[in-house]
Formats: C-alpha cells, sequence, structure tokens
C-alpha cells in the first residue's frame, strides 16, 4: 500500500486526487484549512491534517504532523487565482495573497516533506499552470498568477538538487472545470487527475525537475 500526501484536499483537484488515490487502494493523509473541507475528505477515508498553506505559523508545523511518514507520492496542490493585466499594477494584498499560497508555502512544505519523499524514493509532485510558461505568453492576462506559477515551477527545478533521492516535478493540470478554470474548459477534474497520476506512476530520474502537461508531456524550455 503506497503512503500518499495530498496537500491541499479541501476541493476541486486536491479532493479529486483525494477520491482517486483510496478508491485505487492507497492510504492517503491529506491537509486541509477548515471543518468543511475535513469532513468532505474524511467522507472519502482519508486521514486529515489541518494546515492552511497561506500561513507559515500553519505549515511550519506539518512535518511534526507528520512524524516521520515515508511518503511514496506528494502533492503540493493549493493554490489561488489572481485576475488583473499589466494596465494596472496589483495591490500589494493581492500580490502576498496569491504568492504565499502558491510559492511560499511550497517553499516552505518542501524541506519538511521532501525528505520524507527521498525515504521512500518517491514522487513530489507540485500543480503548476501553462499560464506560467513563459515560452508561450500570449498576453497579460492574470499576470499575478503568472508570475506565481512561474515562481513555483523555478523553486521546484531549484529544490530538485537537494534532494537527488526523489523525483520533483511541476504539473500542468490543463484547462479543468474546477472554480477556477470555469464551466467551459474541457477537461472534468477527473480526467485531469487520471492523466496527472499516470504520468507520476510513470516519471524516471530523467523528469527531475521538469515541468510537465497533465499528459506526461514536457514543456519546451521555460
Amino acid at each position: 500500500m503506497a503512503v500518499v500526501l495530498i496537500i491541499g484536499a479541501s476541493r476541486g483537484l486536491g479532493l479529486e486526487f483525494v477520491r482517486q488515490y483510496t478508491e485505487a487502494g492507497d492510504r492517503v493523509i491529506a491537509t486541509v484549512r477548515d471543518a468543511a473541507g475535513r469532513l468532505r475528505v474524511q467522507a472519502l477515508g482519508a486521514e486529515v491534517l489541518t494546515v492552511d498553506v497561506s500561513q507559515p505559523a500553519s505549515v511550519s508545523g506539518l512535518a511534526w504532523q507528520l512524524d516521520g511518514e515515508k511518503i511514496d507520492t506528494a502533492l503540493y496542490v493549493a493554490g489561488v487565482y489572481a485576475s488583473g493585466t499589466a494596465l494596472s499594477p496589483p495591490t500589494r494584498e493581492l500580490f502576498d495573497a496569491t504568492l504565499h499560497t502558491n510559492v511560499l508555502g511550497a517553499m516552505q512544505v518542501i524541506p519538511q516533506v521532501a525528505p520524507m519523499v527521498e525515504a521512500a524514493q518517491g514522487r513530489f509532485g507540485f500543480i503548476s499552470s501553462g499560464l506560467g510558461h513563459i515560452g508561450s505568453v500570449e498576453s497579460s492576462q492574470a499576470w499575478t498568477y503568472r508570475v506565481s506559477k512561474a515562481a513555483l515551477n523555478m523553486a521546484v527545478a531549484a529544490a530538485q538538487h537537494d534532494y537527488p533521492a526523489a523525483i520533483l516535478v511541476a504539473l500542468c493540470p490543463g484547462w479543468v472545470r474546477t472554480d477556477l478554470g470555469g464551466p467551459g474548459a474541457p477537461l472534468s477534474a477527473s480526467q485531469s487527475v487520471s492523466a496527472l497520476r499516470g504520468t507520476l506512476a510513470g516519471l524516471t530520474p530523467a523528469h527531475k525537475g521538469q515541468f510537465l502537461n497533465h499528459d506526461g508531456s514536457p514543456f519546451a524550455g521555460w
């Protein structure tokens, strides 16, 4: 039985990861921010920890809560969206909220969780976005969000060098029908997560530090 850690499992893709991994017979540990999220995750049969990745004090206790687990697959799914274009600057509050969750939260989680992934010679995936791919920018739409995901991709690529026994990758889930993706997106959460699980299962050392699509295909450059 594999041990799977889902960070940011209250809803959307995170909750779907919990559903699919528990149905596959894995032991799933999932983090949520509030009581409502806890109930949704518990109903799927996962173990639940309360962690708010936007709050450094909350994230700092994650390793203690995990208490030396060996983790075969870890996923950082927590993220927030920020709209706006380069025609006006983001407010400090919007910038801080976006970067705290999408980047700082991941950077605080990595030193706590990556050693546990290394102990299992496992893989650690971080949900990014194609909007963070510098090589394919077509507009400034959601530019604060774009910046946060590009920074996340760099954090993953850089951190890989300190955890050679694990495979760290940034993953684009595709355009998904979630609260973030909206009702017009072509992929369901179930389809996206199923593909991402397949990609994670197929990772090899050659993928270390890469930015991959949900189907496993790599992004060209940054």
